[in-house]
């Protein structure tokens, strides 16, 4: 069960799994290049986070696989007396694997993390089209405090 499952930061062998996981999923898809070999705007972005300090690349293993990622960055801030946000991001586990608690363990440990790291507030997004993910969150003790904005800029 969810109980065999370890963390640890994820190595460059690990990227194209995680893109997987990425492109496995509704709105992933439709935004996310799974074909091989991997498209080298993932493994330049990888490079630049695995040297960034205030960036944790998270993945869950079990008996050698990963089943799960997410990406933790570190937003140092002036408000909040100088305070440290943690920003969760591309939540992921395996398509076949959800509903096994996995996810609920992955998002205990990047709290945990987050407050080893000395930060005051975990923050997230998810996507207006994801009402179970949204429950989910909610279910961690995650409240909708704000309306995010976003803008695409086009290359």
């Amino acid at each position: 069960m969810s109980s065999d499952l370890t963390f640890r930061r994820a190595t460059r062998d690990d990227l194209e799994t995680i893109v997987a996981m990425f492109a496995d999923d509704e709105l992933g898809k439709t935004r996310e290049d799974a074909s091989l070999p991997l498209n080298r705007k993932y493994t330049d972005a990888f490079e630049a986070l695995s040297h960034d300090r205030n960036q944790c690349l998270l993945v869950g293993e079990r008996e050698g696989d990963v089943i799960a990622y997410l990406q933790i960055t570190f937003v140092p801030h002036l408000s909040r007396l100088g305070s440290v946000r943690g920003q969760v991001e591309s939540v992921r586990v395996r398509s076949n694997l959800r509903g096994q608690g996995i996810g609920k363990l992955l998002m205990r440990e990047s709290i945990r993390i987050c407050r080893e790291h000395g930060c005051t507030l975990v923050q997230l997004t998810t996507d207006l089209k994801r009402d179970r993910t949204r429950k989910f969150y909610e279910d961690l003790g995650f409240k909708v405090t704000h309306h995010g904005m976003k803008m695409v800029l086009e290359h």
